[in-house]
C-alpha cells in the first residue's frame, strides 16, 4: 500500500498491473463517501473528504471484453483496497459515476463499451460487499460526476448554465442548469455522445448513425486517420498519436481531428440552443491533444452556434484531469446525503 504522494514510491499502477492505493491522511475524524469511477477502460476508487480531497485511491482496468461477473470482480476487488484503507470507518456513502445509460432508478447500468453489463444491477451489486453494508449508494452517469466535479472544483464553477464533457474511448457529458447539477430522472441528462450530428452517419454501438460519440471518440479519430491513409511512426495508433501527427502538419491527422471537432461543435451548439448554456467544458484523453482539438472546436462552433443568445458560449478544457469522476461521485453523493457545508465545521 502506498501513502506517498511525493512520486517516490512505487508505480501507483502496482507490480504486474496490481493496483496499489495512494493515501493521503488516514487519522482524523471528519466523514468521507468512497467514491466508484467506472468506464471502458479503468476502475477506480477513492475514498473523498467533503472538501474534495482524495484521502485514499485505486484503481483497476476494465475487463470490458469480459464477462458482467468478470468485470463486478474488479469493481470488488477496488472496494476491497478502499475498505482496507485508513478512513474507511468514517464513509457515509457510496457515490458510484458509471458509463452509461445508467437507471439510476432501478440501480442498473448497461454501458454501450462494457458489453457484459446490460441492465446491471451495480447498485445492489455494490450494497452487498460486506464494508458497504449498510451505507446509502448513489449511482449516476460518469458525464454527470464529471460535471458535478467541474462545475464543484473546475473550469465550470460560477457558471449557472453549463455542459460538460467526457471525449475518451466514448463521449459523455452532463448539466448544470439554474445552478443545480441536473442529471434528469435516470441519471443521464446531458448525455451529448449519443445526439446524431449525421443523419446517414456511420453506426454507433447504440444503435443510431451519425452520433458525436461515432465520429469524435479517441477510437473514431484514430479509426478515421487510419482508413484515410495517417501512418503511424510506431506501434502506437491511437488517438494521442494520432494528435502527435496532426501538431507535426500531417494533414490526414489534422483532418481528423477537425471532423471530430465538427461533430463536437454540432452537439455543443444544439445543447446551448435547447437549453441556454453559457460554457462548455471538454475533459477525457481526447482533451489532451489540447489546441490540436480546441482550436478547430472554436471554428467549428462559430458556424454552429449562430443565434444571438448562444454567440457567446465559452469553450474551456477541464481542470480536474482523471480524478474528475471520482471528484464529482464524492460530489453528488455528498449532496445527496445532506452533508454539504458540514466541510466548514470538520
Amino acid at each position: 500500500m502506498q501513502t506517498d504522494r511525493t512520486g517516490t514510491g512505487p508505480d501507483p499502477r502496482g507490480a504486474a498491473g496490481a493496483a496499489v492505493i495512494e493515501g493521503g491522511a488516514g487519522g482524523g475524524t471528519a466523514d468521507l463517501v468512497a467514491a466508484l469511477d467506472i468506464g471502458g477502460t479503468k476502475i477506480a476508487g477513492a475514498l473523498v473528504d467533503l472538501r474534495g480531497a482524495l484521502t485514499a485511491r485505486t484503481q483497476r482496468p476494465t475487463p470490458a471484453r469480459e464477462s458482467g461477473e468478470t468485470v463486478m470482480r474488479a469493481v470488488t476487488e477496488v472496494l476491497d483496497e478502499l475498505s482496507a484503507a485508513p478512513g474507511w470507518q468514517r464513509v457515509r456513502g457510496v457515490g458510484i459515476g458509471s458509463a452509461g445509460p445508467v437507471d439510476a432508478v432501478h440501480g442498473t447500468v448497461s454501458p454501450v463499451n462494457i458489453a457484459g453489463w446490460r441492465d446491471f444491477p451495480l447498485v445492489e451489486r455494490v450494497r452487498r460487499h460486506p464494508a458497504a453494508a449498510g451505507l446509502p449508494v448513489l449511482l449516476i452517469g460518469d458525464g454527470v460526476a464529471m460535471t458535478a466535479a467541474e462545475h464543484w472544483q473546475g473550469a465550470a464553477r460560477g457558471h449557472d448554465n453549463a455542459l460538460c464533457m467526457v471525449v475518451s474511448t466514448g463521449v459523455g457529458g452532463g448539466l448544470v442548469l439554474g445552478g443545480a447539477l441536473h442529471p434528469g430522472p435516470t441519471g443521464n441528462a446531458g448525455h451529448i455522445g449519443h445526439i446524431s450530428v449525421d443523419l446517414d452517419g456511420d453506426l454507433c454501438p447504440c444503435g443510431c448513425r451519425g452520433c458525436v460519440e461515432v465520429i469524435a471518440s479517441g477510437t473514431s479519430i484514430a479509426r478515421r486517420a487510419l482508413r484515410d491513409g495517417w501512418q503511424p511512426a510506431g506501434d502506437d495508433s491511437s488517438a494521442a498519436a494520432v494528435a502527435v501527427s496532426a501538431r507535426a502538419g500531417d494533414p490526414v491527422a489534422l483532418a481528423a481531428y477537425d471532423r471530430a471537432a465538427q461533430a463536437l461543435a454540432a452537439g455543443i451548439a444544439a445543447t446551448a440552443t435547447l437549453v441556454e448554456i453559457d460554457v462548455a467544458v471538454i475533459g477525457g484523453g481526447v482533451a489532451q491533444a489540447g489546441e490540436v482539438l480546441f482550436g478547430p472546436l472554436r471554428e467549428r462552433l462559430a458556424q454552429y452556434a449562430t443565434l444571438p443568445f448562444v454567440r457567446g458560449l465559452e469553450v474551456r478544457a477541464a481542470q480536474l484531469g482523471t480524478d474528475a469522476g471520482l471528484v464529482g461521485a464524492a460530489a453528488a453523493a455528498i449532496e445527496a446525503l445532506g452533508l454539504r457545508g458540514r466541510e466548514a465545521r470538520d
